[in-house]
């Protein structure tokens, strides 16, 4: 039996990617994003408008996407609301967003050289693609509200283990990636942590376990 429902968030579940760049002062920006599809050797990215991240591809025109195992969520999470933009509108700041210069260090990542590119790539990371953007477009309804990047692959780095011995594909049991589905964090096929962005979000799966503890 289906039920017709306006459902507030279409996020139906898609791998989390620690999007690095470069601010306009040089300096490392990471930030976390779950609006990726990807086809061949490109992908789209969907990004805010009011996010130093997309301020960073339009201008730098690069980026790092580093793909987030499922043990990472606790360090995904600590990013979940810095922004790296000194002006924060103000529905984000009733979300609890707050500014943070130096995200590697919150987190407790490691920024790593590309290769490539100029944009960080991050250590911890088991997976990671130095992109060049090769376009971006306004999207959202009723105005823009957010703008889709349109970047190409460049050069990939994989941990050793997650490569099939004696080929270039990547082993899919083993490769096990963190999975942002309705705000919430999963892998292995179960919830794996609370999600401080569900919280901000007022998603009724984190509004429960809050009612529940």
């Amino acid at each position: 039996m289906h039920k017709a429902v306006d459902v507030k968030v279409l996020y139906f579940g898609t791998p989390v990617v620690l999007i690095g760049s470069r601010n306009e002062d040089g300096s490392a920006n990471v930030a976390p994003m779950s609006s990726a599809w990807w086809l061949g050797d490109s992908c789209m990215l969907g990004m805010g408008d009011d996010s130093q991240t997309t301020a960073n591809l339009r201008r730098e025109r690069e980026c790092v996407l580093n793909l987030a195992s499922s043990s990472m969520a606790e360090t995904v999470d600590r990013l979940a609301l810095l922004t790296g933009s000194k002006e924060i509108a103000d529905y984000r700041l009733r979300q609890g967003y707050r500014y943070e210069s130096d995200k590697f260090a919150v987190a407790g990542l490691t920024e790593q050289s590309a290769e490539l590119v100029r944009a960080p790539r991050v250590l911890e990371c088991p997976i990671q693609l130095e992109c060049v953007v090769e376009a971006h477009y306004p999207f959202g309804t009723p105005e823009p509200i957010a703008t889709a990047f349109q970047v190409r692959v460049v050069r990939v780095h994989i941990e050793e283990e997650l490569v099939i011995p004696g080929t270039h594909y990547i082993d899919p049991v083993a490769w096990d990636p963190l999975i942002m589905k309705f705000c919430e964090f999963f892998g292995e096929g179960r919830n794996v942590r609370p999600s401080r962005l569900a919280e901000g979000w007022n998603m009724p799966h984190a509004l429960r376990d809050a009612a529940v503890h």
